[in-house]
């Protein structure tokens, strides 16, 4: 049992080190000295955010770019009360979703891109801060390469609290599997808090279509269709200057239904990487599990589980590491209670995502 056991978390180990292999591929670009050229349409599809949008606008305002060469859309997806705007000397709008898919954000995006004349498209998040060389490292890095889509880096803000440090290594996990995957030629997720490609490619790919019955994924099936047609015009932009950060959810069940929402949409990816890779991982995290379950049952000693630990902890730790370093430069916390949290939190959140119902944004799916 405990070679069966130990050579499947080897193909876990041998993953890993194949996207951290690739998260080293994948090059800092810091470019930011170039005049600006790009015009973009910056989307933001809310609902019941009045809270949270006006830090974005005032962080949108204090960016390092001309503002004739970009505009902010707000998507209102039925919010219960009507946002207020403040003035800001960007051109802004709100329009209202037109609905006509299971996907409420894949229809905002849509129903904004309809509307928009700009060449190029940045969607982010209403609970977001961007930074302000945000869209001066795009505009750099579109004016030195021939790219149509690229996907950039987020990160957390968090307080000092256990749940909030756990969600950052968790974000920093996914983060390093992108960058890596990226770095291998492999790609096949990204953020849709900071996505940004051109309105003709979106076109061409015919948007959402295939896909608006899944909920999530505005993101990784617009990324996949892309790489699938246009691989060489498919970047990542590995750039401290373009870091986006939001904020952790506050509580265990907000954070278990978001994880499920991300994960149900893995079976549809056009991606085999990124199906092997998912469940490579599941695997990998259910050995674990399975593993304190037959030290439990007696059937195997506790060093055999300490020793499988320490492998995947070893593995995981360099590739969160790393991508920890370059989405802050803040000390890691927690993250041996992490990780031996983490295997049970994953298994199951990848079990519930198969037949389990979840909520987000105040609807049931």
């Amino acid at each position: 049992m405990m070679f069966l056991l130990t050579i499947i978390l080897s193909v876990y180990v041998a993953s890993i080190l194949l996207l951290i292999y690739g998260f080293t591929k994948v090059k800092n670009y810091d470019t930011i000295s170039l005049k600006p050229k790009t015009t973009f349409t910056i989307v933001v599809p809310f609902r019941n955010e009045a809270e949270n949008l006006p830090i974005l606008l005032e962080s949108i305002s204090r960016m390092n770019y001309p503002m004739d060469l970009f505009e902010v859309v707000l998507v209102d997806d039925d919010s219960d009360f009507r946002f207020q705007l403040s003035d800001f000397k960007f051109q802004i709008s709100i329009i209202d979703n037109i609905r006509l898919s299971n996907s409420p954000k894949k229809d905002a995006i849509t129903t904004a891109i309809k509307q928009i004349n700009t060449e190029w498209i940045i969607t982010t998040d209403a609970d977001c801060v961007v930074p302000k060389n945000w869209l001066l490292s795009l505009d750099n890095y579109i004016q030195t390469h021939q790219v149509a889509m690229i996907a950039g880096a987020v990160t957390y803000e968090c307080n000092n609290s256990f749940l909030h440090h756990f969600q950052q290594l968790d974000l920093a996990s996914l983060q390093g599997a992108t960058i890596g995957s990226f770095g291998i030629g492999k790609a096949f997720m990204c953020n849709g808090a900071n996505f940004a490609y051109t309105k003709s490619l979106f076109e061409v790919l015919n948007g959402f279509e295939g896909n608006n019955n899944i909920a999530s994924g505005d993101d990784v099936f617009l990324l996949q269709k892309a790489i699938k047609q246009f691989p060489e015009k498919v970047h990542y932009l590995k750039s401290e200057n373009n870091i986006v950060s939001t904020k952790p959810l506050d509580d265990w069940k907000s954070l278990f239904y978001q994880r499920i929402r991300w994960a149900s949409k893995t079976s549809s990816y056009q991606s085999n990487f990124g199906i092997t890779l998912g469940l490579v991982v599941f695997i990998g995290n259910f050995i674990l599990v399975l593993s304190y379950a037959l030290w439990v049952a007696d059937f195997i000693p506790f060093l055999n589980i300490f020793i499988l630990f320490c492998l995947k902890f070893t593995i995981d730790s360099i590739l969160i590491y790393k991508t920890h370093q370059f989405l802050t430069q803040k000390k890691m916390h927690y993250l041996v209670l992490s990780s031996l949290l983490y295997p049970f939190f994953s298994a199951g959140v990848a079990l519930y995502s198969l037949f389990g119902k979840y909520e987000w944004k105040g609807r049931r799916f």
